[in-house]
């Protein structure tokens, strides 16, 4: 991590055994937060979460770690920055592309460079995400940038043109250009399915029911075509929330939404099954609502 930023309450160095404490700085230039494993029931275990925010609230990696700590899960998890190229990048499909295209491409060297520091060994990988931060992990799937045991995808962002359509519905007409047309073919993720499924990860899909910018039913068809391409195992599960997991602005860290709380006992209960575990996948993908 030479040239990178550590802040903490105390040093994170060690064996996994060892008390640790929340951290966060930068890492390749990657802004983060890292919660340590907490589980009081569970041993800790010497896997990864890596989750990224959405353009939304919560919309940054410190609001996001607020919003879905996952407290009970044995293993670190850690919250990274989306960032663009080009800060006064305005257009939604060009912000989109920059930034989780640079997300997915950063990964394996954050994530490398994060293992010493906190103590890890190479344990399993888990991937977290919200709206367009789903997308990022998404990508990451489909180009099989680092190998991931279990992924939630909450209100994933995979078909950019149905966003810009949602978008359209509160901010007026989106203006096209060549570029953008582009952008929005080569997001499409709808053509990746089959690469995702050959990552074979364990999948979870949250989608939510009054959600205007990703409706469930977009959600629950990526979860049919992953299964239609061969996904072994991709459930879904439905709340009764919108869009965002936090209140406006969704910068700084606040109390969670009742939403947040719900979708934080899914992903902790998923992730406590799954990752790095030898428990056997589904036969068939799965498809849950609650709450």
């Amino acid at each position: 991590m030479t040239g990178d930023e550590l802040a903490q309450g105390e040093p994170a160095r060690g064996s996994v055994e060892e008390p640790a404490w929340p951290c966060s700085g930068t890492v390749g230039g990657v802004p983060f937060v890292a919660l340590p494993p907490t589980a009081v029931d569970a041993p800790t275990r010497d896997g990864l979460i890596v989750c990224w925010h959405a353009f939304d609230p919560p919309r940054t990696e410190a609001a996001m770690a607020a919003a879905l700590p996952m407290t009970g899960v044995p293993v670190w998890r850690v919250y990274l920055g989306l960032r663009s190229p080009d800060p006064a990048e305005h257009d939604y499909l060009q912000l989109l592309a920059s930034t989780v295209e640079r997300a997915a491409a950063e990964l394996p060297e954050v994530v490398a460079a994060l293992r010493e520091p906190l103590g890890l060994g190479d344990g399993a990988v888990g991937l977290a995400g919200h709206g367009e931060g789903a997308m990022a992990a998404l990508l990451v799937l489909a180009e099989q940038r680092i190998p991931v045991s279990a992924a939630a995808l909450i209100a994933p962002v995979w078909r950019p043109e149905r966003v810009i359509e949602a978008r359209e519905r509160r901010l007026g007409a989106y203006s096209w250009t060549p570029e953008t047309l582009a952008i929005a073919e080569r997001l499409d993720l709808a053509d990746r399915v089959d690469d995702i499924a050959r990552a074979d990860p364990r999948l979870l899909l949250v989608g939510g029911a009054s959600d205007l910018l990703v409706p469930v039913d977009q959600v629950e068809e990526l979860r049919r075509l992953l299964g239609e391409a061969g996904a072994a195992s991709a459930e879904s599960v439905t709340f009764r929330m919108g869009h965002a997991l936090a209140a406006e602005p969704g910068v700084e860290p606040r109390a969670p939404l009742t939403a947040a709380v719900s979708v934080d006992a899914a992903l902790t209960d998923w992730f406590r099954r799954h990752l790095g575990t030898n428990t056997p996948k589904a036969s068939r993908p799965l498809a849950v609502n609650l709450g």
